[in-house]
């Protein structure tokens, strides 16, 4: 799923982060091609789906057997921030900690 285009820009990134939907195809390949170009994948849990709860869990097993860190966006976010001594640690801290409404996208 990664274009020349799209190599060409992350080319020079150890990390990528991935989210969307169709998880067992896009999200799948996409993090398959970033892995065979040694850049690492963290995809997030809870921003990635699929049509069906089946095609996710698979997907999320395939990536993780291939080397992808599964993740959440609350460790995602936290650690873009890189410790609370950021400047907007306690903003982003106060939007975390809002009660986020129940989806089931963590259930693998």
């Amino acid at each position: 799923m990664c274009i020349d285009p799209v190599l060409q820009h992350v080319k020079d990134k150890r990390n990528v982060i991935l989210f969307g939907i169709e998880s067992h195809v896009c999200i799948l390949q996409t993090a398959l091609d970033l892995l065979e170009n040694n850049i690492n994948v963290h995809v997030v849990v809870d921003g990635t789906s699929s049509r069906t709860q089946e095609s996710r869990k698979y997907a999320f097993k395939q990536m993780k057997q291939a080397g992808a860190v599964l993740t959440t966006s609350e460790s995602v976010i936290l650690g873009l921030l890189d410790g609370a001594d950021h400047p907007k640690f306690r903003e982003v801290q106060k939007l975390i900690l809002q009660s986020a409404p129940v989806t089931d996208l963590c259930k693998l």
